[in-house]
Protein backbone atom coordinates (compact mmCIF):
# COMPACT_ATOMS: atom_id res chain seq x y z
CA UNK A 1 0.00 0.00 0.00
CA UNK A 2 1.31 2.85 -1.20
CA UNK A 3 -0.23 6.54 0.28
CA UNK A 4 0.38 10.14 0.25
CA UNK A 5 -1.47 14.00 0.67
CA UNK A 6 -1.20 15.99 -2.94
CA UNK A 7 -2.49 19.80 -2.37
CA UNK A 8 -4.29 21.10 -5.65
CA UNK A 9 -3.43 24.69 -5.73
CA UNK A 10 -4.07 27.69 -8.02
CA UNK A 11 -5.09 31.07 -8.82
CA UNK A 12 -9.43 31.41 -8.64
CA UNK A 13 -11.43 30.22 -10.84
CA UNK A 14 -8.51 27.47 -13.18
CA UNK A 15 -10.29 24.44 -12.45
CA UNK A 16 -9.20 23.13 -9.38
CA UNK A 17 -12.50 21.81 -8.07
CA UNK A 18 -13.55 20.45 -11.28
CA UNK A 19 -10.05 17.74 -11.45
CA UNK A 20 -10.83 16.89 -8.08
CA UNK A 21 -14.14 15.77 -8.86
CA UNK A 22 -12.49 14.18 -11.82
CA UNK A 23 -10.13 12.33 -10.04
CA UNK A 24 -12.51 11.06 -7.38
CA UNK A 25 -15.46 10.16 -9.68
CA UNK A 26 -17.69 12.07 -8.18
CA UNK A 27 -19.05 15.56 -7.12
CA UNK A 28 -17.35 16.28 -3.64
CA UNK A 29 -16.50 19.86 -4.61
CA UNK A 30 -18.54 22.58 -5.98
CA UNK A 31 -17.96 24.34 -9.15
CA UNK A 32 -19.22 27.45 -10.80
CA UNK A 33 -17.58 29.99 -13.38
CA UNK A 34 -17.02 32.22 -10.60
CA UNK A 35 -13.71 33.31 -9.34
CA UNK A 36 -12.98 31.83 -6.00
CA UNK A 37 -16.33 29.00 -5.68
CA UNK A 38 -13.67 27.09 -3.43
CA UNK A 39 -13.76 28.98 0.28
CA UNK A 40 -12.76 26.42 2.27
CA UNK A 41 -10.50 22.69 2.54
CA UNK A 42 -11.96 20.02 0.83
CA UNK A 43 -10.15 16.55 1.04
CA UNK A 44 -10.65 14.01 -1.61
CA UNK A 45 -9.60 10.16 -1.31
CA UNK A 46 -9.16 8.60 -4.18
CA UNK A 47 -8.63 4.66 -3.83
CA UNK A 48 -7.12 2.24 -5.98
CA UNK A 49 -6.09 -1.74 -4.71
CA UNK A 50 -2.46 -0.31 -3.47
CA UNK A 51 -2.62 2.99 -3.41
CA UNK A 52 -4.79 5.74 -1.45
CA UNK A 53 -4.45 9.64 -2.03
CA UNK A 54 -5.52 12.19 -0.52
CA UNK A 55 -6.39 15.20 -2.57
CA UNK A 56 -6.68 18.61 -0.84
CA UNK A 57 -8.42 21.35 -2.43
CA UNK A 58 -7.75 24.67 -1.32
CA UNK A 59 -8.70 28.13 -2.42
CA UNK A 60 -7.95 29.85 -5.31
CA UNK A 61 -4.66 32.10 -4.18
CA UNK A 62 -5.26 36.10 -5.06
CA UNK A 63 -4.93 39.12 -4.37
CA UNK A 64 -7.12 39.63 -1.09
CA UNK A 65 -9.97 42.54 -0.90
CA UNK A 66 -10.80 41.65 2.72
CA UNK A 67 -9.98 39.70 5.65
CA UNK A 68 -11.72 36.64 4.13
CA UNK A 69 -9.29 37.13 1.60
CA UNK A 70 -6.59 36.72 3.47
CA UNK A 71 -7.99 33.98 5.56
CA UNK A 72 -8.49 32.17 2.84
CA UNK A 73 -4.66 32.83 1.24
CA UNK A 74 -3.18 31.79 4.20
CA UNK A 75 -4.99 28.67 3.80
CA UNK A 76 -3.58 27.74 0.73
CA UNK A 77 -0.25 28.60 1.50
CA UNK A 78 -0.29 26.74 4.69
CA UNK A 79 -1.28 23.47 2.68
CA UNK A 80 1.42 23.42 0.38
CA UNK A 81 4.11 22.31 3.35
CA UNK A 82 3.24 19.53 5.12
CA UNK A 83 2.03 17.28 2.27
CA UNK A 84 4.04 14.84 -0.35
CA UNK A 85 3.04 16.61 -3.78
CA UNK A 86 1.63 20.14 -4.97
CA UNK A 87 -0.65 20.26 -8.07
CA UNK A 88 -0.30 23.45 -9.32
CA UNK A 89 -3.06 24.36 -11.94
CA UNK A 90 -2.91 26.78 -14.29
CA UNK A 91 -5.60 27.28 -17.24
CA UNK A 92 -4.22 27.85 -20.64
CA UNK A 93 -7.44 28.72 -22.24
CA UNK A 94 -7.86 32.09 -20.05
CA UNK A 95 -4.08 32.27 -20.44
CA UNK A 96 -1.09 31.98 -17.95
CA UNK A 97 -0.66 36.06 -16.56
CA UNK A 98 1.98 37.56 -14.16
CA UNK A 99 -0.29 35.95 -11.32
CA UNK A 100 0.26 31.98 -12.56
CA UNK A 101 3.88 32.79 -12.82
CA UNK A 102 4.09 34.31 -9.02
CA UNK A 103 2.10 31.49 -7.62
CA UNK A 104 4.84 29.42 -9.39
CA UNK A 105 7.52 31.43 -7.93
CA UNK A 106 6.18 30.99 -4.40
CA UNK A 107 5.44 27.14 -4.55
CA UNK A 108 8.76 26.17 -6.29
CA UNK A 109 10.28 27.78 -2.76
CA UNK A 110 9.05 24.72 -0.73
CA UNK A 111 10.90 21.94 -0.52
CA UNK A 112 7.84 19.76 -2.13
CA UNK A 113 7.64 18.20 -5.34
CA UNK A 114 5.44 20.05 -7.54
CA UNK A 115 3.92 19.04 -11.05
CA UNK A 116 2.60 21.67 -13.35
CA UNK A 117 -0.70 20.93 -14.73
CA UNK A 118 -1.98 22.70 -17.70
CA UNK A 119 -5.86 22.53 -17.28
CA UNK A 120 -8.49 23.39 -20.26
CA UNK A 121 -6.17 21.84 -23.33
CA UNK A 122 -9.56 21.44 -24.85
CA UNK A 123 -10.20 24.86 -25.12
CA UNK A 124 -6.37 25.35 -27.49
CA UNK A 125 -4.76 24.18 -30.20
CA UNK A 126 -2.24 21.79 -29.96
CA UNK A 127 0.31 24.35 -30.73
CA UNK A 128 -0.53 26.91 -28.12
CA UNK A 129 0.21 23.73 -25.23
CA UNK A 130 3.19 23.04 -26.88
CA UNK A 131 4.26 26.91 -26.55
CA UNK A 132 3.27 26.39 -22.86
CA UNK A 133 5.20 23.68 -21.97
CA UNK A 134 8.12 25.15 -24.06
CA UNK A 135 8.00 28.00 -22.06
CA UNK A 136 7.72 26.44 -18.32
CA UNK A 137 10.19 23.36 -19.14
CA UNK A 138 13.08 25.39 -17.73
CA UNK A 139 11.38 25.77 -14.26
CA UNK A 140 12.18 23.14 -11.42
CA UNK A 141 8.81 21.55 -11.89
CA UNK A 142 8.94 18.27 -11.27
CA UNK A 143 6.71 17.13 -14.29
CA UNK A 144 4.65 19.44 -16.50
CA UNK A 145 0.61 17.54 -17.29
CA UNK A 146 -1.27 18.97 -19.45
CA UNK A 147 -5.36 17.93 -18.96
CA UNK A 148 -8.82 18.83 -19.40
CA UNK A 149 -10.63 18.14 -15.90
CA UNK A 150 -13.69 18.94 -17.57
CA UNK A 151 -14.08 16.24 -20.25
CA UNK A 152 -11.69 13.69 -17.84
CA UNK A 153 -8.70 13.89 -20.89
CA UNK A 154 -5.30 12.62 -19.49
CA UNK A 155 -6.93 12.66 -15.79
CA UNK A 156 -5.42 9.02 -15.78
CA UNK A 157 -1.95 9.40 -16.24
CA UNK A 158 -1.75 12.79 -14.18
CA UNK A 159 -2.89 9.80 -11.39
CA UNK A 160 -0.01 7.54 -12.52
CA UNK A 161 1.91 10.89 -12.41
CA UNK A 162 1.04 11.49 -8.83
CA UNK A 163 1.97 7.77 -7.77
CA UNK A 164 5.64 7.87 -8.42
CA UNK A 165 5.49 10.53 -5.52
CA UNK A 166 3.71 8.89 -2.67
CA UNK A 167 6.07 7.72 0.36
CA UNK A 168 3.36 6.60 3.12
CA UNK A 169 2.52 3.29 3.75
CA UNK A 170 -0.52 3.62 6.06
CA UNK A 171 -4.26 3.49 4.72
CA UNK A 172 -5.99 6.55 6.03
CA UNK A 173 -9.34 6.32 5.49
CA UNK A 174 -11.55 3.14 4.71
CA UNK A 175 -12.22 2.08 1.14
CA UNK A 176 -15.87 3.45 1.05
CA UNK A 177 -14.94 7.08 2.04
CA UNK A 178 -14.25 9.63 -0.88
CA UNK A 179 -13.94 12.69 1.64
CA UNK A 180 -13.38 14.24 4.56
CA UNK A 181 -16.17 16.95 4.33
CA UNK A 182 -19.21 16.54 6.59
CA UNK A 183 -22.76 16.03 5.07
CA UNK A 184 -23.52 19.49 6.87
CA UNK A 185 -20.63 21.45 5.07
CA UNK A 186 -21.47 19.74 1.83
CA UNK A 187 -25.25 20.21 2.20
CA UNK A 188 -24.53 24.21 2.39
CA UNK A 189 -21.96 24.20 -0.36
CA UNK A 190 -24.79 22.77 -3.02
CA UNK A 191 -26.73 25.40 -1.57
CA UNK A 192 -24.12 27.78 -2.65
CA UNK A 193 -23.25 26.52 -5.77
CA UNK A 194 -26.83 26.82 -6.96
CA UNK A 195 -26.83 30.31 -5.69
CA UNK A 196 -23.62 31.16 -7.91
CA UNK A 197 -24.98 29.11 -11.03
CA UNK A 198 -28.46 31.48 -11.10
CA UNK A 199 -27.72 34.55 -9.45
CA UNK A 200 -23.93 35.12 -11.00
CA UNK A 201 -24.00 38.50 -11.81
CA UNK A 202 -25.52 40.05 -8.86
CA UNK A 203 -23.58 38.12 -6.10
CA UNK A 204 -20.68 36.48 -6.84
CA UNK A 205 -18.59 36.88 -3.08
CA UNK A 206 -21.71 38.28 -1.04
CA UNK A 207 -22.99 35.30 -0.05
CA UNK A 208 -21.79 32.22 2.39
CA UNK A 209 -24.42 29.70 3.30
CA UNK A 210 -23.96 27.24 7.15
CA UNK A 211 -26.00 24.43 7.45
CA UNK A 212 -28.19 24.84 10.68
CA UNK A 213 -30.14 21.69 11.09
CA UNK A 214 -29.19 18.05 9.96
CA UNK A 215 -31.87 15.10 10.77
CA UNK A 216 -31.01 12.40 8.95
CA UNK A 217 -33.81 9.72 9.50
CA UNK A 218 -35.01 6.71 8.29
CA UNK A 219 -36.58 7.48 5.42
CA UNK A 220 -35.97 11.64 5.23
CA UNK A 221 -33.85 13.73 5.80
CA UNK A 222 -34.36 17.12 7.09
CA UNK A 223 -31.80 20.19 6.52
CA UNK A 224 -32.20 24.12 7.44
CA UNK A 225 -29.77 25.90 6.00
CA UNK A 226 -29.07 30.17 6.44
CA UNK A 227 -27.72 32.19 2.95
CA UNK A 228 -26.03 35.05 4.67
CA UNK A 229 -25.25 38.09 3.07
CA UNK A 230 -23.85 41.08 3.13
CA UNK A 231 -26.62 43.74 2.25
CA UNK A 232 -30.20 43.99 1.99
CA UNK A 233 -30.45 44.33 -1.49
CA UNK A 234 -28.98 41.32 -2.13
CA UNK A 235 -31.04 39.90 0.11
CA UNK A 236 -34.04 40.84 -2.29
CA UNK A 237 -32.17 39.60 -5.22
CA UNK A 238 -31.91 36.26 -4.00
CA UNK A 239 -35.35 35.83 -2.74
CA UNK A 240 -36.50 37.30 -6.08
CA UNK A 241 -39.67 38.42 -6.92
CA UNK A 242 -42.92 36.25 -5.06
CA UNK A 243 -39.83 34.29 -3.65
CA UNK A 244 -39.24 32.40 -7.32
CA UNK A 245 -35.33 32.78 -7.14
CA UNK A 246 -35.53 31.20 -3.51
CA UNK A 247 -37.65 28.62 -4.81
CA UNK A 248 -35.67 27.89 -7.68
CA UNK A 249 -32.45 27.42 -5.93
CA UNK A 250 -34.16 24.99 -3.44
CA UNK A 251 -35.62 22.93 -5.79
CA UNK A 252 -31.85 22.44 -7.62
CA UNK A 253 -30.66 21.78 -4.58
CA UNK A 254 -32.80 19.22 -3.27
CA UNK A 255 -32.52 17.38 -6.10
CA UNK A 256 -28.86 17.16 -5.60
CA UNK A 257 -29.03 16.58 -1.95
CA UNK A 258 -31.48 13.63 -3.03
CA UNK A 259 -29.33 11.95 -4.94
CA UNK A 260 -26.10 12.17 -2.60
CA UNK A 261 -28.54 10.50 0.39
CA UNK A 262 -30.55 8.68 -1.55
CA UNK A 263 -33.70 9.34 0.21
CA UNK A 264 -36.26 12.13 0.21
CA UNK A 265 -35.00 15.45 1.58
CA UNK A 266 -36.78 18.47 3.24
CA UNK A 267 -34.91 21.48 2.81
CA UNK A 268 -35.47 25.06 4.70
CA UNK A 269 -33.89 27.96 3.58
CA UNK A 270 -33.20 31.28 5.48
CA UNK A 271 -31.85 34.54 4.39
CA UNK A 272 -29.67 36.77 6.73
CA UNK A 273 -28.16 39.47 6.33
CA UNK A 274 -25.04 40.28 8.41
CA UNK A 275 -23.35 43.68 6.66
CA UNK A 276 -19.24 43.51 5.93
CA UNK A 277 -19.22 39.70 6.77
CA UNK A 278 -16.03 38.80 5.14
CA UNK A 279 -14.21 41.31 7.74
CA UNK A 280 -15.10 40.31 10.92
CA UNK A 281 -13.48 37.78 12.74
CA UNK A 282 -15.94 36.97 14.81
CA UNK A 283 -18.15 35.86 11.94
CA UNK A 284 -15.74 33.88 10.39
CA UNK A 285 -14.46 31.85 13.01
CA UNK A 286 -17.72 31.20 13.22
CA UNK A 287 -18.85 30.29 9.89
CA UNK A 288 -15.62 27.63 9.83
CA UNK A 289 -13.00 30.11 8.11
CA UNK A 290 -10.54 29.81 10.82
CA UNK A 291 -6.86 31.44 9.96
CA UNK A 292 -3.82 29.65 9.64
CA UNK A 293 -0.60 31.19 11.50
Amino acid sequence: MKSGFVSIVGRPNVGKSTLLNSIIDRKIAITSNVAGTTRNIIEGIYHEKDYQIIFVDTPGISKPLNKLGKVLNKQAYALTKDVDLILLVVDIASGIGKGDKFLMDSVLQNKVPVILVINKIDKVSKETLIMAINEFKDYSFAEIVPVSAKEDDNVAHLITVIKKYLKDEIKYYEDDVITSSSIPFMASELVREKLLQNTMDEIPHSITCHTIKYEDKKDIVNLAVDIIVDKPNIKKIIIGAGGEMLKKVGILARKDLEEMFQKQVYLELYVKVIEDWKDKEKYLKELGFFDYE
